[in-house]
């Protein structure tokens, strides 16, 4: 059984920041990876970044690289995105998901959160 709640979306201008959270429970420890994904409205859900469950390894998008930064806490089994020098074009719901594995593709996650908003006005 594997939970995520993400929280911290919200809304900001141009050129803000914002740090989302995903809290992380699972029942029973085992290797896994986790990532942020995005959905904007009438286009598919993108990858943004990825880090292993020992964080030994990251990845992020071409469109985010530069200025966001995946990190995590074991000790509060939270996965952190630090996004700074927003633009509009991040706007998106954006979604913690956890798998086994190590990929960047939306499909081959199984266990995702509810999602949290984010809009950056111009």
């Amino acid at each position: 059984q594997v939970q995520l709640v993400e929280s911290g979306g919200g809304l900001v201008q141009a050129g803000g920041s914002l740090r989302l959270s995903c809290v992380v429970s699972i029942r029973t420890f085992s290797n896994y990876a986790t990532a942020w994904f995005r959905q904007a409205p009438g286009k598919e859900r993108e990858f943004v970044a990825a880090i292993s469950w020992r964080g030994s390894t990251t990845a992020y998008a071409d469109s985010v690289k530069g200025r966001f930064t995946i990190s995590r806490d074991n000790v509060k089994n939270t996965r952190y995105l630090q996004m700074n020098s927003l633009k509009p074009e991040d706007t998106a719901v954006y979604y913690c998901a956890a798998t086994r594995g190590w990929t960047t593709s939306p499909t081959d996650y199984g266990y995702w959160g509810q999602g949290t908003q984010v809009t950056v006005s111009s």
